[in-house]
């Protein structure tokens, strides 16, 4: 009897080992999260606890079911940690598709290594990440973490998807907070999600999500923080880099960063401040006093990159900077700030968040540390001068796409404020191709061109100065992808900072352009900016649209046409106006063999319903369909 009691509890146990892996099962998966999903966050929970002012504990469980190669990145399994944050638990259990456990990863077969490249400066910025390569997919992750820090500053956002083709089974959102520290939250895009409050106190706040299906990327989306749900958390009284703050306001915030965090972080070698009132010398006006001063930055320093959330908010000293000739974003812009100081220019240490893409504003009706970069603000009347102390190539008071358009926050010693950098209006975008090209009997083309770019089209164009031979033939080879056997003649580049204008002239040729076929030759008239027109049709599109930015560009291009040739059909001239911009061309007959071809192209930014992406895309359309018009040539 005692044999088949223990063959009993041992048959027990082993069923329930084996259903506590059969969780993982991709079978218990539905058929709903696995359309049109890489992967399956089987859940996603947060538990934080804010012990006190001082004092944040945060845990976290993260099981991902992989179903291929491109679901890996959503495992997500990975810490950051300094002086100020430490992690008391890191552990991951490989499971393969049926939920049989294949491997237990402990903290020491983690991969650990400095979040900055190149730099001794910041070693104890470290970041802790699984490196695990699939044998077969699919398989699931278990992921836990736990970690403390002093910083309380910095609360998680809970934004539990992670992107696009990830579908989530369930997600947990657990805060626990003493109710004397101004605990605060907001909330975004909740709408048409199944979310849950499953609690809210003075001292308690949770969350729960179920069955979100996975979500396809759309072609001009906006930025997925303005699509999908989060939740951003914040506390009035907070601690960061080891000074209590106290801030319910913008200006109350700025003002106890620039005295606790930023203050003493000015100071520079004597020698250095002599040598700068050298530089400058007798001039007195403030604005050319910075735009010595910036260029003396970007041929002294180079910018080393810190990744968000590491290095803290508190700058490297100033004199550190000057004495290593690098830093981050906010040691860059401080030691500026430094070197304005010393030939008595006022600036203002601004933080925001950069990124070309997607303009993400600071949320100026919530107080709380926000942003991952730093810039620096030189007013001038009622307005500011921005200068990008990381870039060594930037023309001074240049934002172009990194930091233009957002609402930043300026710290003064006085206090914070909310603002919008420059804006770089639709029409001052601009691109202007002027030009000509020859074609001979044979259909081969020879052609000269001046392309000249302004605005936000500035910074888009001046990327191929940077190119080495070989990429920039190909760069500008897949620019005129609609010309086939391309040979790039001769390239000369002229960046002018002090006007912030980029000019390319090109001299180009190409076998057999024209199509001949017996005594008639065809060719497309605009050989130089065709737009190519590919706006994916999506049916029943589900999110809104953004055309981030608008432009304007003109061409003026001159034809020389063969000898011997008559024109017998040429393309009529063509105006498209609407809501998303205005579209012109013009074909002048200047002589029997000559013919200058005019094009001009308006594109409005803003932002857009789903329900008019099929309108847009037909505009889009009949420009390109346009721009791809022929003419036909008859040999006499």
């Amino acid at each position: 009897m005692k044999s088949l009691y223990y063959t009993f509890i041992f048959l027990l146990f082993t069923l329930f080992s084996y259903a506590q892996k059969a969780e993982y099962s991709i079978l218990t998966i539905a058929d709903s999260l696995k359309e049109n999903a890489n992967a399956v966050v089987r859940l996603d929970q947060m538990d934080i606890v804010i012990v006190s002012q001082r004092s944040m504990n945060m845990k976290s469980q993260r099981v991902v079911t992989v179903l291929n190669e491109k679901g890996l990145n959503h495992i997500e399994a990975y810490q950051h940690y300094d002086k100020k944050t430490s992690i008391k638990n890191i552990e991951a259990v490989v499971y393969n598709s049926l939920g049989g456990e294949i491997k237990k990863i402990k903290r020491k077969d983690f991969r650990d290594q400095s979040a900055v490249s190149g730099s001794t400066l910041f070693s104890d910025s470290r970041v802790v990440f699984l490196d695990y390569t699939p044998v077969t997919y699919p398989f699931t992750i278990v992921y836990t973490c736990e970690v403390e820090t002093s910083n309380t500053a910095f609360i998680p956002q809970w934004a539990f998807l992670s992107g696009y083709y990830a579908s989530v089974e369930k997600s947990v959102l657990n805060v626990t907070f003493p109710n004397n520290l101004g605990f605060k939250k907001k909330e975004f895009q909740f709408s048409g999600y199944n979310i849950k409050k499953q609690e809210e106190t003075d001292t308690k706040l949770s969350y729960t999500a179920v069955n979100i299906a996975a979500q396809k990327r759309e072609d001009y989306s906006p930025s997925s923080s303005d699509l999908f749900p989060r939740v951003m958390m914040g506390l009035e009284k907070f601690h960061l880099e080891g000074v209590d703050g106290n801030a319910a306001t913008w200006e109350a915030f700025g003002k106890w960063y620039s005295d606790n965090i930023l203050n003493g972080t000015t100071e520079l070698p004597e020698e250095t401040k002599t040598k700068i009132k050298a530089l400058v010398g007798n001039e007195k006006d403030p604005i050319k006093k910075a735009k010595i001063i910036y260029d003396f930055v970007q041929k002294k320093s180079r910018y080393v990159s810190i990744q968000v959330g590491i290095g803290g908010w508190k700058p490297m000293l100033a004199s550190d900077v000057d004495r290593l000739g690098y830093g981050d974003c906010k040691a860059l812009s401080n030691y500026t700030k430094a070197l304005l100081e010393a030939v008595d220019v006022p600036s203002y240490n601004t933080i925001l968040y950069g990124d070309p893409y997607n303009k993400s504003s600071i949320e100026s009706d919530f107080v709380s540390m926000q942003g991952n970069h730093m810039i620096l603000a030189i007013p001038s009347g009622n307005d500011y001068v921005w200068l990008e102390c990381t870039s060594q190539d930037d023309p001074f008071g240049y934002q172009g796409t990194f930091t233009d358009d957002r609402n930043v926050l300026v710290v003064k010693p006085e206090g914070g404020q909310i603002v919008r950098t420059k804006i770089y209006e639709d029409i001052g975008n601009i691109q202007k191709d002027k030009g000509s090209y020859s074609i001979d009997e044979n259909g081969n083309f020879s052609g000269a061109l001046s392309i000249v770019s302004e605005g936000s089209q500035y910074s888009q164009r001046t990327r191929v100065e940077h190119l080495q031979p070989t990429e920039k033939e190909k760069h500008y080879k897949n620019h005129w992808e609609n010309i086939n056997n391309l040979k790039l003649e001769k390239i000369s580049l002229n960046n002018d900072k002090e006007n912030i204008r980029f000019t390319e002239d090109v001299q180009l040729s190409a076998t057999s352009y024209g199509a001949v076929s017996g005594n008639k030759m065809i060719f497309v008239v605009n050989s130089f900016n065709q737009t190519d027109g590919s706006v994916k049709r999506i049916r029943n599109r589900k999110n809104p649209f953004e055309i981030q930015r608008g432009y304007f560009d003109t061409d003026e291009i001159e034809i020389n046409l063969p000898t011997g040739f008559n024109i017998e059909f040429i393309p009529s001239n063509y105006e498209l106006k609407g809501k998303f911009g205005e579209y012109k061309t013009e074909i002048i007959k200047k002589d029997n063999n000559k013919l200058l071809y005019k094009r001009s192209m308006f594109l409005n930014k803003g932002k857009y319903s789903n329900k008019e992406y099929d309108e847009y895309r037909l505009f889009m359309e009949q420009v390109s369909r346009n721009d791809n018009a022929k003419i036909i040539l008859t040999k006499n």
